[in-house]
């Protein structure tokens, strides 16, 4: 149904490296299996997402999964619906038409009528109405019996304020606190990469009650952003100039979080201006 979820489910399987197509008519199934054979892409899994715009005869349905089971290709039908008065919100909070009737309900109407045959053969039917992006990515795991294919990526950027706050932070941590070791001149034209300036900013009581703390902040949120199936992470870690003590916090951070097995890379930002 329009407005059931079918684009937020078609992310979701991209996200589980599964190639995708949208708005494929139902008869070119086939030929669209013929054209990865001949190109010799290697695809073990391809979702198609339909909706009424492209037609849903079942006759058409029929004779194109008929095609694919003579193919050897096992198939799953999974037809996407919400309750009406559901699916009238969410086309007016998006200001997009119904692809069907004048109005709205009319349109929803006329779709129900016209989708009835294939959501008879659906081999699982499922009502997004109370169903967030997350919960659906994992009905469909739990379905398909899918799982992740890659592991969420993090990124720990150091960065100075006075440049701003890194747009793409997922979670900011503030270190000014710290002791500066821009104010002691043996150190000044140093970065938090040099041995000295590492050491006195690591030995410092402060720099070890934060780390212990972030190390317990981490723990926690980390995996919980991975198993919302969020695919990028960035840890920011800000002092004023971004050249000394967030410099080697970061370098920290990220070797804890690689020993926890989560690809991790670290970026100074600021640490040449």
């Amino acid at each position: 149904m329009s407005g059931a979820g079918r684009s937020v489910a078609l992310n979701a399987l991209e996200d589980f490296g599964i190639f995708c197509v949208d708005n494929l008519p139902l008869q070119l199934l086939p030929r669209l299996v013929d054209l990865y054979h001949e190109s010799g892409v290697d695809l073990k899994q391809i979702a198609v997402g339909v909706d009424v715009r492209v037609g849903v005869l079942l006759d058409e349905v029929t004779k194109s999964l008929q095609d694919l089971s003579r193919r050897g290709i096992t198939y799953q039908i999974l037809f996407l619906e919400a309750k009406d008065d559901v699916l009238t919100r969410r086309f007016s909070e998006t200001r997009r038409r119904h692809p069907l009737g004048r109005t709205v309900r009319g349109g929803i109407k006329e779709e129900r009528r016209l989708t009835k045959s294939l959501r008879a053969v659906a081999d699982r039917i499922v009502d997004t109405s109370h169903t967030s992006p997350v919960e659906l990515k994992g009905i469909l795991m739990r379905t398909i019996k899918l799982e992740h294919s890659r592991t969420m990526a993090v990124t720990v950027t150091s960065f100075g304020y006075k440049y701003g706050i890194p747009i793409d932070a997922d979670i900011v941590l503030d270190v000014r606190f710290l002791p500066n070791p821009n104010y002691i001149t043996s150190m000044k034209h140093l970065t938090g990469l040099h041995a000295r300036v590492s050491s006195y900013v690591l030995k410092q009581k402060l720099a070890k009650k934060f780390l212990e703390a972030v190390r317990s902040l981490l723990d926690l949120a980390v995996p919980q952003y991975a198993n919302e199936g969020k695919s990028y992470l960035t840890v920011a870690i800000g002092c004023t100039g971004g050249r000394h003590r967030s410099v080697a916090l970061a370098e920290v951070i990220k070797a804890y979080l690689a020993s926890k097995k989560f690809p991790t890379r670290v970026v100074h930002r600021d640490v040449s201006l």
